[in-house]
């Protein structure tokens, strides 16, 4: 099973890996520097060299590059699109550098321009990207608070639609069962694996945010919980690991450190429920 978590970069990116291998992971994610800032990634020559070889040496992969908080592809304000677009180009070009597969972004919200505009405007925003051969930009399933896009699977797979990029999606739990989908059984697993397909296609999906959650379904709030722990429950991580269109993707963490647990936990209850 390729299963990891999203773990810091600080003191050079390099250090994931080991940071990676500390919880027990084997694939994994990353910032490429503080989410909740405007900032270009920095990335020396000999960390990226480091972080390659020790990812090629000790790891399965695959890596993810997750995108800035303040990205925000669907909206409708000039200087915000500007930013986000040069921020995910940015990005994409740290992808390359460190030879990672994926970055990994939400789509953002209209904030009142409408979910049609909305999508149009994430779909000409990613069109933009020079997105160099090797890396795939994957669009994450949202919560869909608000006027955020991304919590109804058909919003994912209008983006992928209209857009003339060779886009993936990360289907994330926690969000997916707080927009409304079940998945706390299999049967409620099979379901919303089927709407997914329906929708977008699994073959567009390329990886698993495993979160469980700590408030009920369709309540829109996104608050991870520890697998087995929340509101999806044991039967449905169970469920979701063992299931036949998704076992085989990368199952990525970014589950609480609280209650005296943390990744390491996560991975561990993660296999122990896949065993059972």
């Amino acid at each position: 099973m390729r299963i990891g978590a999203h773990v810091s970069v600080a003191g050079g990116v390099d250090n994931a890996v080991e940071r990676q291998r500390d919880v027990g992971g084997n694939c994994g994610q990353i910032f490429t520097h503080s989410p909740q800032v405007w900032q270009n990634p920095s990335i020396g020559a000999d960390e990226a060299t480091a972080f390659r070889k020790g990812t090629e040496a000790s790891l399965a992969g695959p890596w993810v590059i997750h995108a800035s908080y303040l990205v925000n592809l669907a909206t409708p304000k000039p200087d915000l699109r500007k930013k986000s677009i040069e921020s995910m180009q940015g990005e994409v070009h740290a992808a390359e550098t460190l030879g990672v597969e994926y970055v990994n972004v939400h789509l953002g919200a209209h904030t009142g321009s409408g979910v049609d505009e909305g999508l149009d405007a994430a779909a000409s925003a990613l069109d933009a990207l020079d997105v160099p051969d090797g890396v795939t930009v994957l669009v994450e399933s949202d919560a869909g608070s608000g006027t955020k896009l991304g919590g109804d699977f058909a919003e994912l797979g209008a983006v992928l639609e209209r857009s003339e990029q060779d886009l993936g999606v990360c289907l994330d739990t926690a969000h997916a069962f707080a927009a409304g989908y079940d998945l706390s059984s299999e049967s409620a697993v099979g379901a919303t694996l089927e709407a997914f397909d329906d929708e977008i296609g699994l073959d567009n999906l390329a990886c698993v945010h495993l979160n469980d959650s700590k408030h009920a379904r369709d309540t829109n709030k996104d608050e991870h919980a520890h697998l087995g722990e929340g509101e999806i429950g044991a039967a449905g991580i169970e469920a979701i690991l063992t299931h036949g269109d998704v076992r085989d993707l990368p199952f990525i963490l970014e589950t609480p450190t609280e209650d005296g647990r943390g990744f390491a936990w996560n991975v561990d209850r993660a296999r122990a429920l896949r065993a059972e």
